[in-house]
């Protein structure tokens, strides 16, 4: 079953999900899947809470390059353990260093792992899940330039049908997001011709690291280094592209881009705004605007989709509605009331997305206890080459064509070396 499929019957989720007695992959009825968390960080830490708290799965092993990370990770998670009355998180199931992707990987006592690593080591680190025959939830980007994403299909073809991979789309999964997008695909806005975004957040922050060394730094503030993020656009960005490629049920095949870093002055070379044209088949535009800076903590995120019929509005916070002929809002007494609308760095967004992570973390679930086995790596590659696209063609100042990136082949170099970090 591909992101799509499963989606669009995710809207009106809610409770926990009724298995059969017994399923197709051995596990008894509401049983609990074994837990490991790669990457211990804001993100990481917040999606495997999440898990532990909205589904059958129990977090037994946590994996990280840095040992103060993984400490912190166990006594976090051994107090969320404890609430639920599960056994504090063994020692011998804590990997730290270099290999500790690997270790994890290997671990005996573990089901799935959730991949929350910095992204340019994304596809290295499901290629070692997948081939020990665990499930995996990767995060967002899978990959951070083409070559990446050519490695990820490939391990998404060994995977079929064996494992289930999903990507960390969770906006696909907010029942208003969700809803509305039944709505355009079901032709309520008639002949869409374009689509006006944006996203806008604040600055990323880090803590003073003190003394240490460069690969140190770029590792533990690995959001200000394109090669290890791949940029706002491929890293942050990626969520809104990704609904505008879900929207349309395609890619963009061609993209103007600018932008540039006119505000930061932090060490680092990720862009703090962009600004993209994408073309997407029968000549539909996508407008898209990006920014990254300041301190005052404004965040702004939205879809307006422009059809025939009417046109849809598809915010992370404020009213999710279609106006026009077949007009329509979003209401629902179970959502909550509406927050601040302020960012959330760990991605645990309220208003709109108040359920995103909540149902997405249901779904996979259900999909290992049930052998309904997802795989969602080409939706995944696909989105992550579309931000790609804005990139290259901003980072070149001309127009890039879908097939021109492709041919390109492009790849970023880590330069550091893994092994001094036992």
């Amino acid at each position: 079953m591909d992101r799509r499929g499963f989606i669009g019957g995710l809207a009106g989720a809610s409770g926990l999900m009724i298995l059969n007695s017994r399923t197709a992959f051995g596990y008894e009825a509401n049983s609990a899947v074994q837990w490991g968390l790669l990457g211990c960080g804001n993100r990481g830490t917040s999606v495997a809470t999440s898990f532990a708290q909205n589904t059958s799965a129990r977090i037994v092993a946590l994996a990280d390059i840095f040992p103060d990370k993984l400490e912190t990770g166990k006594a976090h998670f051994d107090q969320v353990n404890e609430k639920l009355a599960v056994a504090a998180i063994d020692p011998k199931q804590m990997f730290h260093g270099h290999t500790a992707f690997e270790e994890i990987a290997a671990c005996k006592g573990v089901d799935a792992v959730q991949i929350s690593t910095p992204p340019w080591f994304h596809v290295q680190h499901l290629d070692a899940v997948v081939a020990a025959g665990k499930h995996a939830y990767c995060e967002k980007p899978l990959g951070v330039d083409v070559a990446q994403t050519r490695q990820a299909l490939e391990i998404g073809k060994r995977a079929q049908g064996k494992v289930s991979l999903d990507v960390g789309f969770q906006v696909r999964s907010a029942p208003p997001i969700a809803e509305v997008v039944r709505r355009i695909h079901d032709g309520a806005l008639g002949k869409i011709a374009s689509i006006a975004a944006h996203y806008n957040a604040p600055a990323s922050t880090y803590p003073d690291r003190g003394k240490v060394s460069p690969d140190e730094l770029r590792l533990r503030n690995w959001l200000w280094d394109r090669v290890l993020s791949g940029d706002i656009l491929v890293e942050q960005n990626i969520h809104v592209i990704d609904l505008c490629n879900w929207m349309l049920k395609s890619h963009p095949i061609k993209a103007v881009a600018t932008g540039g870093r006119n505000v930061l002055t932090h060490f680092g070379d990720c862009w703090d705004n962009y600004q993209v044209i994408y073309t997407y088949p029968d000549d539909v535009h996508v407008s898209f605007s990006s920014t990254q800076f300041g301190t005052d903590g404004w965040f702004n995120v939205s879809e307006s989709v422009f059809g025939s019929k009417g046109h849809a509005e598809a915010p992370y916070s404020g009213q999710v509605r279609i106006v026009g002929e077949d007009a329509w809002e979003w209401k629902d007494d179970a959502q909550p009331a509406a927050g601040d609308g302020k960012f959330a760095a760990n991605g645990a967004f309220s208003d709109n997305l108040a359920f995103a992570d909540r149902d997405k973390d249901r779904a996979f679930i259900e999909s290992i206890t049930s052998g309904n086995y997802h795989n969602q790596v080409e939706d995944g590659v696909q989105t992550a080459l579309s931000c790609m696209l804005g990139r290259m063609a901003g980072l070149t100042g001309r127009e890039v064509t879908w097939d021109e990136q492709l041919k390109h082949g492009e790849e970023y170099s880590m330069t550091i070396d893994m092994n001094q970090f036992k």
